[in-house]
C-alpha cells in the first residue's frame, strides 16, 4: 500500500503534544487588534489545546498522529 498523504495546512497549523492532544494558536490575532480589549490580546498568546471534538476533525488530515 502506498503512504498516506498529510494534508499540508494542517501540519503548518497543528501540532501533536506527547498524550495526543492537538495543539493550535490562539484565533482572533490576525487583524482588528484595536476594538478588541487588552485582556483578550493577552489572554490570545501562545497555544492553546484544541477542544475533543476539533481535535477528532483535525486529526483527520494528520494520518500518522495517532
Amino acid at each position: 500500500m502506498p503512504k498516506m498523504k498529510t494534508k499540508s495546512s494542517a501540519k503548518k497549523r497543528f501540532k501533536l503534544t506527547a498524550s495526543g492532544k492537538v495543539k493550535a494558536q490562539q484565533a482572533g490575532k490576525r487583524h482588528g487588534m484595536i476594538k478588541r480589549s487588552n485582556d483578550f490580546i493577552r489572554n490570545a498568546r501562545g497555544t492553546t489545546v484544541l477542544s475533543d471534538a476539533d481535535a477528532k476533525i483535525v486529526k483527520k488530515y494528520l494520518p500518522y498522529a495517532n
